[in-house]
């Protein structure tokens, strides 16, 4: 199911859209809907009752000399050229990895909505910028902020954990700013590369009735290997 996101009451339809499963594309609002098959579930972080374990903890350590910048929704080359890498590395066959710099920049530049990139860069030497290691649009909602796409550099070694660090500081950051939610997007019971989700507890899941916790059986909340 889609539906345009225009008009003057744009932001308002997707904030109600966001808060019962919709997830947006550049101006269109969607949400799954096939024929016998629920398997697509949303999922948000309630931020003021998230507290990051040992591993998240190091990791956030690790990551602290990392330069975080709010920007405005604005495709770069450095970006797209990082989008490349990281599809190349986790995507190859998926279905963006043939997006080019102008399907990237609409991806970006076209939203109705307040949406900014967060860059992730390494740190800063003699007033040079450090390279980009990680960004992620995001939109802010009334409710929380909704990870739309993140990519990193997934091919560095010497930074593993990357996708991991920027949920945290999203987490981070709506928390600072009294936002109760961090939106994750849609999580597939069973599905390995959907697992990361589930560590970012208290973790709530739409159901027919609404919004509750996910059930215990559902999380992976002892450790866990970095991304």
């Amino acid at each position: 199911m889609f539906t345009e996101l225009t008009g003057p009451h744009a932001t308002e339809l997707n904030d109600a859209l966001g808060r019962i499963g919709f997830r947006r594309s550049q101006g269109v609002a969607y949400r799954p809907s096939c024929a016998g098959c629920t398997a697509c579930v949303s999922v948000r972080v309630v931020t003021d009752g998230f507290r990051a374990n040992a591993t998240q903890r190091k990791l956030m350590k690790r990551f602290g000399d990392i330069e975080v910048s709010v920007c405005r929704p604005w495709a770069t080359d450095e970006q797209f050229r990082l989008l490349r890498r990281y599809l190349a590395v986790r995507h190859p066959s998926g279905g963006m990895a043939g997006m080019d710099e102008d399907d990237y920049a609409d991806m970006v530049e076209h939203s109705p909505v307040e949406s900014s990139v967060i860059e992730y860069r390494a740190p800063s030497i003699d007033g040079e910028r450090g390279a980009l290691l990680g960004a992620c649009l995001t939109d802010r909602q009334a409710d929380g902020l909704s990870m739309i796409y993140s990519f990193f550099a997934a091919d560095d070694e010497t930074r593993p954990g990357l996708g991991n660090f920027i949920i945290l500081d999203h987490i981070a950051r709506a928390r600072a700013g009294g936002l109760p939610y961090v939106y994750l997007g849609y999580w597939v019971k069973g599905s390995p590369r959907m697992t990361y989700k589930t560590r970012y507890q208290p973790l709530e899941i739409l159901g027919p009735n609404g919004w509750h916790a996910m059930p215990a059986d559902h999380s992976e909340t002892a450790g866990f290997t970095t991304d």
